[in-house]
C-alpha cells in the first residue's frame, strides 16, 4: 500500500492530504481565504501567496498527526507545480521539495488540471480510460479526451473567459460575495431562468470552443438597466451557462467514441450544471461520472491521488522541477482564435 502526501496551493486554498494507492483518504485539511479576498471581489495573488506561507506548514503537521504517520512512512510527496498563481504554486512546490529532500522520498510535480482530470478515478474504481472530460473551473473550461495518465488530447477550450470566471464576475456585478459560483446558484433558486434574455455564445456553432465574455457583458447591461430582479438575472445567467456547456459537450460526444462523460473542476459542483450534463450523457448513451462536490473544488486529495497514479507508472520528478504559471495538459494543442486564450 503506497502512501502519498499531497499539497495544493495553486490559488486561494491551502491544502494537504494523505491518500493511499488503494483509494483510502487517511486525512485531509483545507484552509480557504474567502474573507481575505472578498473586499476585492476576486483573488489577490500577493495576499494568497502570503497566506499559503502562513498556514501550509501547520496543515502538513495536522494531516500527518491525524493519520499517525511521519515523513519516513511516506512513499512520495506530490505537490501542485502549476498551472496557477505563480507565488502560491511556488510555496506549495517548495514545501514539497523540502519534505522530499529531508525524507529521501520521491517528488511528484502534479499538474493541477491533471488532479481534476483523474479525481473521478479515486471515487469510481471501475472508471477506465478513455473518457471525455469537461474540465470547468475558475481559470479553465476545456473538453479533453483522457487517454491515460499523462495522455490528453484537447478538443476545445475557451476563447476568452472560463465558466467559473464568468460566475465570479456575474456575482460581483450582482453585489454577491466571493466566491461567485455558490452565491449565484443559491440566488438562482429564487428566480426564473427565462426572465432575462441573455445570449448563448457559440451555441450551435460548428467550432468546438467556448466563450463567456459576451454573456458576462450582457449580465452587466441587465443589472445596469434596473429592469430585472437580481434572482432572475442569476437564474437566467446560470441557465445560459448550462445551455452553452451542454451544447458544446453534446457536440464533442457526437464526434467522439469515448464511452464515459466525466465532468470535474469547481463548476462541476453546481447542481444545475451537473444534472444537465448527466442528462446529456444518458441521451447520448454514455456513462456519466463526476467526483463528489468536495472533490470538485481545489483540494490536496486529488493532488495526492494524481501522485499515486503517476508513482504507479514510475513517473517522478527531479528536485529542480520548476513551478509554472501556465501548463497545458495537451502541450501539442494549437492556439485558438481570440485574445486572452485560457489553453
Amino acid at each position: 500500500m503506497t502512501l502519498i502526501l499531497g499539497l495544493e496551493s495553486s490559488c486561494d486554498d491551502s491544502a494537504a492530504a494523505l491518500v493511499t494507492g488503494d483509494r483510502q483518504v487517511l486525512a485531509q485539511a483545507v484552509v480557504g481565504q474567502n474573507s481575505a479576498h472578498q473586499p476585492y471581489g476576486g483573488v489577490v495573488p500577493e495576499i494568497a501567496a502570503r497566506a499559503h506561507v502562513e498556514v501550509l506548514p501547520g496543515l502538513i503537521r495536522q494531516v500527518l498527526d491525524e493519520a499517525g504517520v511521519v515523513v519516513a512512512d511516506l512513499d512520495a510527496v506530490a505537490a501542485t507545480a502549476g498551472p496557477g498563481l505563480i507565488g502560491g504554486v511556488m510555496v506549495g512546490l517548495l514545501a514539497g521539495k523540502g519534505l522530499a529532500l529531508a525524507g529521501g522520498k520521491p517528488l511528484i510535480a502534479v499538474n493541477h488540471l491533471e488532479g481534476h482530470a483523474l479525481s473521478p478515478r479515486l471515487t469510481e474504481e471501475d472508471l477506465g480510460f478513455p473518457y471525455l472530460l469537461l474540465l470547468a473551473s475558475g481559470g479553465h473550461c476545456q473538453l479533453l479526451e483522457v487517454r491515460g495518465v499523462g495522455r490528453y488530447r484537447r478538443l476545445a477550450t475557451t476563447i476568452d473567459d472560463a465558466a467559473g470566471e464568468a460566475f465570479d464576475k456575474a456575482a460581483k456585478l450582482l453585489g454577491l460575495p466571493y466566491p461567485g459560483g455558490p452565491a449565484i446558484e443559491t440566488l438562482a433558486a429564487e428566480g426564473s431562468p427565462t426572465a432575462v434574455p441573455l445570449p448563448r455564445p457559440l451555441l450551435g456553432s460548428g467550432e468546438p470552443h467556448f466563450s463567456f465574455a459576451g454573456l458576462k457583458s450582457a449580465v452587466q447591461r441587465a443589472v445596469a438597466s434596473g429592469a430585472y430582479r437580481p434572482a432572475d438575472i442569476a437564474a437566467s445567467f446560470q441557465q445560459a451557462v448550462v445551455d452553452c456547456l451542454v451544447d458544446r459537450t453534446r457536440r464533442a460526444l457526437e464526434q467522439g467514441g469515448a464511452p464515459t462523460l466525466v465532468v470535474a473542476g469547481g463548476v462541476a459542483a453546481n447542481g444545475a450544471i451537473r444534472g444537465a450534463l448527466q442528462r446529456v450523457a444518458e441521451q447520448e448513451g454514455r456513462r456519466f461520472a463526476a467526483p463528489p462536490g468536495w472533490l470538485c473544488t481545489d483540494n490536496a486529495v486529488m493532488i495526492a491521488w494524481a501522485g499515486a497514479e503517476r508513482l504507479a507508472m514510475g513517473l517522478t520528478d527531479p528536485l529542480d522541477v520548476p513551478a509554472r504559471a501556465r501548463w497545458p495538459l495537451d502541450a501539442a494543442a494549437g492556439a485558438v482564435r481570440g485574445a486572452g486564450v485560457k489553453a
